[in-house]
């Protein structure tokens, strides 16, 4: 049996396509275990008056985005609903109408700004956890899906590789 050149093309390809695949689903394993592992050192426990996960420890994509949504509710409560470009317009009109910056109503608000302010990059911060987990997600379906495609491309290069068969020009007669 002898194989074309053109047929060890697809091989080659399946082969290539499954390291890949292999590196892929590895990588994001990698990547979910080190978000997962850095998470769970910053000993974050989800609140308890969060909507699902109260009391857990922040470790996966679910339980970070639970304590995302409430920081922003804590902050929003905090504030009396404003938000952080609200309360600086607040701080201006306040000042517009001759607040000073140490009387109690600017103070108030500056204190407000802070802890949305604060709340605001802490979600952000678990927000980008969560993207990760995505994205590890990702890689490690691309992985899988090439790994599979390189298993098909070998398996169909096995099936359709050409087969040659020799024969002599002439059978010599039998005595």
């Amino acid at each position: 049996m002898t194989t074309s050149t053109s047929s060890k093309v697809p091989a080659t390809a399946g082969l290539v396509s499954i390291i890949a695949g292999i590196v892929f689903v590895v990588a994001g394993a990698v990547t979910w275990g080190l978000v997962s592992s850095n998470l769970k050192a910053e000993e974050i426990t989800v609140a308890e008056d969060a909507a699902a996960f109260g009391g857990r420890l922040v470790q996966d994509p679910f339980t970070a985005f639970a304590q995302a949504d409430i920081i922003n509710q804590h902050a929003l409560a905090a504030s009396d609903g404003q938000t952080y470009a609200e309360l600086g317009t607040a701080i201006a009109e306040a000042r517009a109408a001759g607040a000073t910056d140490d009387s109690e109503e600017v103070t108030a608000l500056q204190g407000q700004r802070a802890t949305v302010m604060n709340a605001s990059f802490l979600r952000a911060s678990l927000f980008t956890s969560v993207v990760a987990f995505g994205v590890a997600a990702l890689v490690i379906g691309l992985g899988v899906m090439f790994t599979l495609i390189g298993v098909a491309l070998r398996k169909v290069t096995v099936a359709a590789a050409p087969v040659t068969i020799s024969t002599p020009a002439e059978t010599p007669a039998r005595p």
